[in-house]
């Protein structure tokens, strides 16, 4: 019994041993694994004069040490956005204005002691004694009335490669950046650790070589200047010229899809609009468009879209009486309502233009009692075809401007003189296309209608018209649409047409409807209170080059920086500022060779045969099948 027990103890000390060990193990790897600092570590960090390595990777501190007189806002915007592994520290110590003032008054008292000795000598005048001078001068009045602060300033960067000549081209890329803009940087020679010190994220200027800055020079080191505007679904826009990346944008992604593209003539604008309307389809969009210029014919054609050419002599009707055959139930109630608002736009517009005299007197406007006949003629007109405020009576065939005449001409009050003004729409000289019943289909993925052989005083008449006929069509079925509304400055030109133009900007994006208004008469649609309404209703914006008083007026809408000013006046055609939502880069506008033949109005390119796009239908959706060039 005896040595039964003695193994047993035996065996009992063995076993709390292993346990012993097994638990003093178990917690040193415990600790291992929860220490933090052994989780971020890099396995190895070698430290040589002009570089270090971390782990696998190589790395290198430069600091900036020279910058030229005057630096523009975005100047650290290629270094943000260029495509390598980078770590940018940035240090701003601010100094007391009464220091700098004393070291400033010092400066210039020096400065001009050296002006003075240089002319008692006879020696020639040294231009850069004089602006410094003039530059220390500027500053000790802007210090002294508060306008300025002084810091000083500290730049460091520290690239990664994963060998020491991939390194090097790094470094010879960053090197180039900067010397574009007349910054000189170094290498931090024997002080790799300090420079690798000072860019990781604990706070510490190790490096200690700072500039003296004022507050507006700092105010253009602001870092945040990447301005990526490429999505996973969208359309190609252009290249952005601060990284060379792509704009890739959706503009339906957006608070609303309305855009707007400011250009002068020759700048690319409709070459911009186009291109996107042909990429837009290639993702579902139904494109609709009012081309007074007959610049889109080659664009329609190529996709198999409906190109309606209105003038007085084509067989085109539409008659602005039209009703949209609406669902909903709220808006079915209120459309015979709607639609006599917007046809008393229209009739201002008519009867404003028309310029008759009666008894001497010219009359150009409506007044309140004109105004109130006219609703009651409107009225009228339609209930005398069976149309009332019942949805269920919205059915019938409408009716027409010659039915309003005649209502006009037989009811009492002004309606005599009312109808003698608009008797050229009826019986005159523009009678015909917009008194008749409508004969226009725009079932079709891209519809342009054409007004440019319209006489001068009817384009805005026709503009309004077509836009209503368009915004009833889009009010019975929603569907993904672009409505492209060339030389918009027709219709601001125009209370009542300005309206009308803003009211479908506002109420766009309730329908999946994006608005493209294109102008080149900045002065004119920016000075219209509708026209700057509608830029504010517009989550997208185009801005090309423009003519040197328009840079101004744009300027102060969209508030831009003065190198974007002087930009602005001078990019070559295709290049411009692309504003999303928040967010606005350089672009360069890009299309395939292919795309070029379908959307060039230079006239080179007008002889040149014009290739064709299939639209194949696949359920409720249509898209374009352009081949490989595309």
């Amino acid at each position: 019994m005896m040595a039964r027990k003695k193994k047993l103890d035996v065996t009992d000390i063995a076993a709390q041993q292993r346990a012993r060990e097994q638990a003093e193990v178990e917690q040193a790897f415990l600790k291992g694994v929860t220490t933090l600092r052994d989780l971020i570590a890099p396995s190895s960090l070698e430290i040589h004069s002009a570089y270090f390595r971390l782990g696998t990777k190589y790395g290198r501190t430069l600091y900036v040490y020279g910058y030229p007189r005057q630096i523009y806002t975005g100047w650290l915007s290629s270094l943000i956005n260029i495509d390598e592994v980078l770590d940018v520290s940035m240090f701003v110590y601010p100094v007391e204005s009464q220091v700098i003032l004393n070291n400033l008054r010092k400066k210039v008292t020096q400065l001009e002691a050296s002006i003075s000795i240089n002319n008692e000598k006879g020696k020639t005048r040294d231009p850069e004694i004089e602006a410094a001078i003039n530059d220390a001068e500027e500053l000790r009045d802007q210090l002294q009335v508060g306008a300025e602060r002084f810091f000083r300033y500290g730049l460091y960067v520290t690239l990664y490669a994963d060998s020491l000549d991939e390194l090097g081209f790094v470094q010879h890329k960053i090197e180039t950046l900067f010397g574009q803009q007349m910054i000189f940087s170094k290498i931090a020679s024997s002080q790799q650790e300090q420079g690798l010190n000072s860019t990781v994220p604990q706070m510490t200027d190790q490096l200690q070589i700072r500039r003296n800055m004022n507050t507006g020079a700092i105010s253009t080191s602001f870092p945040f200047t990447s301005a990526d505007l490429t999505q996973e679904n969208g359309v190609l826009y252009g290249i952005n010229m601060h990284n060379n990346g792509l704009v890739i944008f959706d503009r339906f992604s957006l608070e609303n899809a309305n855009m707007v593209v400011f250009a002068k003539s020759g700048a690319g604008k409709s070459f911009t609009v186009k291109l996107e309307a042909l990429r837009s389809m290639m993702t579902g969009s139904e494109i609709i468009i009012i081309d007074p210029e007959n610049e889109y014919q080659t664009l329609s054609d190529a996709v198999g879209g409906s190109y309606i050419r209105l003038s007085l002599n084509s067989n085109i009707r539409i008659n602005p009486f039209d009703l949209p055959r609406v669902i909903d139930t709220d808006e079915a109630e209120n459309a015979l309502r709607a639609n006599l608002i917007t046809l008393h736009g229209l009739l201002k517009l008519m009867l404003g233009n028309s310029q008759v005299s009666i008894n001497g007197t010219a009359l150009s406007a409506l007044n309140p009692s004109e105004e109130a006949d006219l609703d009651q003629a409107l009225i009228d007109t339609y209930a005398r075809v069976g149309i009332t405020s019942d949805p269920l009576t919205h059915n019938s065939q409408p009716p027409t401007i010659s039915e309003l005449y005649d209502t006009l001409l037989h009811m009492g009050g002004n309606g005599p003189q009312l109808a003698q003004r608009l008797r050229k729409y009826t019986t005159g000289t523009f009678a015909g296309i917009f008194s008749q019943q409508s004969n226009t289909d725009i079932n079709n993925p891209m519809v342009v209608f054409n007004i440019r052989d319209l006489e001068d005083e009817l384009r805005p008449v026709a503009m309004y018209i077509v836009l209503s006929h368009i915004w009833n069509i889009i009010r019975t079925e929603k569907k993904k649409r672009m409505l492209i509304v060339d030389e918009a400055w027709q219709l601001m030109k125009y209370d009542d047409s300005a309206n009308f133009l803003f009211s479908l900007a506002k109420r766009a994006r309730k329908y999946y409807l994006g608005l493209t208004t294109i102008t080149q008469d900045v002065e004119d649609f920016m000075g219209s209170k509708m026209g700057r309404a509608i830029v504010a209703n517009s989550s997208m914006q185009i801005l090309l080059k423009q003519s040197s008083s328009a840079v101004d007026v744009l300027s102060d809408v969209f508030k831009l920086t003065d190198e974007e000013k002087k930009r602005l006046a001078n990019f070559p055609v295709g290049q411009g500022l692309f504003f999303a939502g928040q967010s606005h880069v350089h672009i360069q506008i890009e299309a395939s060779q292919t795309e070029k033949k379908l959307i060039s109005t230079s006239p080179q390119n007008s002889n040149q045969n014009t290739p064709t796009i299939a639209l194949e239908e696949s359920g409720a959706n249509s898209y374009i099948n352009p081949g490989s060039n595309i």
